[in-house]
């Protein structure tokens, strides 16, 4: 039987981690990411249906799972509470490819924990920007 994926990319995550000043602080294990955007449509008097759309606030949301500080991060004083202060970037590598999520501020962690763990479980982060390096 002949092989019907041939040519077919499939995109895939090869690295996720977060970076202050160029500098990876932490990895990521999973990511999930939601984007909205404010829209409404714009109504005309005696119009049945709307004529058009302004657009709103864009809003980035990620939710990431197996967060764990790089050593050099926890020898610097850093972790994840630390974060709070927007200024840290998350990057996603796909295919050779950077995505950057810019400006993040942490808005949710949930922590389980066991001796001598550093790995937080789940963290919520919100970024102003999302560019393609």
């Amino acid at each position: 039987m002949a092989d019907n994926a041939v040519g077919v990319k499939i995109t895939t995550s090869n690295d996720i981690f977060i970076e202050i000043d160029g500098k990876r602080i932490a990895g990521v294990q999973s990511y999930s990411t939601r984007y909205t955007n404010d829209v409404k449509t714009v109504d005309a008097f005696g119009q049945e249906t709307p004529i058009g759309f302004t657009l709103g606030k864009k809003k980035y949301t990620l939710d990431l799972t197996k967060v764990y500080l790089e050593d050099t991060a926890i020898s610097d004083g850093v972790d994840f509470y630390t974060l709070s202060d927007y200024g840290f970037n998350l990057v996603i590598v796909k295919n050779s490819r950077r995505i950057v999520y810019k400006d993040c501020i942490v808005s949710d962690i949930s922590e389980d924990g066991a001796l001598n763990d550093k790995v937080t479980e789940k963290m919520s982060i919100m970024a102003l920007n999302r560019v393609k390096e």
